[in-house]
């Protein structure tokens, strides 16, 4: 008798989706998933099918765009196209993300003046809508595509992960390959796609779209090595998810290019500490230790952003302490949006 070799959907995609829906992503099944995004049912490839399909989950997206603005009276189509506008590009991605962070506006007829557009509820988190589904299709008109597991907050999808079979060799690298590819042929996935992962079951690499670089590429690290559904409850939480949207991911300028990066899991532990021992009313010092190379800056920058804007921390006087030119120049662009 013989044993049928795992598949990627049985060994990794399908525990994924069990362990998403354990902390609170609702399932949505493939066919539910593309006839929500508009897929034309009379097609009979899935290229016919999806033609003229969005890539959000439009019912709910619209649903809780009235919800988050009582003001916005503009139709599904006209929303539809404000958020279509930024392109497929790294710069657009930039112009998505601040979509997600509440940082961009629409204009309200009857007041007569622009509001701020909430797409996500920060603040009070479950009143979002979490949602996970497996084999999302796009095609561009030249390429397609489909990324294995997506996970959608109010309809808008914002991370992807990469499945493999832990039985090949160089299982994770082959993920990213592919991460790789989708830039290069189907860019339109990762406009409002923020965060990628890989794995094979037993890693767990994760990054930024727009941000392939293997140096820019972290491994997520609980204390039991190789166990996926610890890695995927606390790397897919919806909290942290929320919070890498809204605070961990960073555009920076250099050489008059733009990249993308997002703080690795010791960097976002270090600001958070920082910041809470820097609002404590007992405690007065604190020290972080970093090594070389470890991403000091991004982590000083972002625990200044975020004491700067915490309203417990009573306007606070921050110096910022550096040591190279290079930083010098850097420093501005980043700073900018926030002070």
């Amino acid at each position: 008798m013989t044993t049928s070799k795992p598949t990627e959907h049985k060994s990794v995609q399908a525990r994924i989706l069990k362990y998403a829906q354990e902390i609170g992503w609702k399932y949505v099944p493939q066919s539910q998933a593309e006839q929500r995004r508009g897929f034309d049912p009379s097609g009979i490839s899935p290229r016919e099918k999806s033609r003229n399909a969005s890539r959000f989950f439009t019912d709910t997206l619209f649903e809780k765009v009235k919800e988050f603005n009582p003001k916005f009276k503009d139709t599904l189509e006209e929303l539809l196209r404000k958020l279509n506008l930024p392109l497929p590009t790294i710069a657009g991605n930039r112009d998505f993300l601040q979509h997600l962070q509440g940082e961009k506006t629409f204009f309200s007829k009857e007041e007569n003046r622009e509001f701020n557009l909430i797409l996500i509820n920060y603040e009070e988190p479950g009143k979002n809508v979490y949602e996970v589904t497996e084999e999302y299709y796009l095609f561009n008109g030249q390429y397609a595509n489909r990324e294995d597991v997506v996970f959608l907050i109010n309809g808008i999808p914002v991370l992807v992960i990469e499945c493999k079979n832990a039985t090949k060799d160089e299982a994770i690298a082959i993920g990213i390959d592919q991460i790789r590819r989708y830039h290069r042929e189907t860019p339109e996935f990762f406009c409002p796609e923020q965060i990628f992962t890989a794995t094979e079951s037993i890693g767990f690499s994760y990054g930024v779209t727009w941000n392939i670089n293997k140096r820019n590429i972290f491994n997520w690290k609980e204390e039991e090595i190789g166990n996926l559904e610890v890695k995927v409850k606390s790397f897919c939480g919806r909290q942290n998810i929320l919070d890498y949207l809204k605070k961990f991911i960073i555009f920076a300028e250099q050489n008059e290019e733009l990249n993308k990066y997002i703080l690795a899991q010791p960097q976002k532990t270090a600001v958070v500490k920082a910041v809470e021992r820097a609002i404590d009313h007992i405690k007065t010092r604190g020290l972080v230790w970093h090594t070389q190379g470890s991403g000091k800056t991004f982590t000083m920058i972002k625990a200044a952003e975020l004491l700067f804007k915490a309203p417990e921390a009573e306007k606070p006087t921050i110096l910022l302490l550096i040591d190279r030119n290079e930083l010098e120049d850097q420093m501005p662009e980043i700073l900018n949006h926030w002070v």
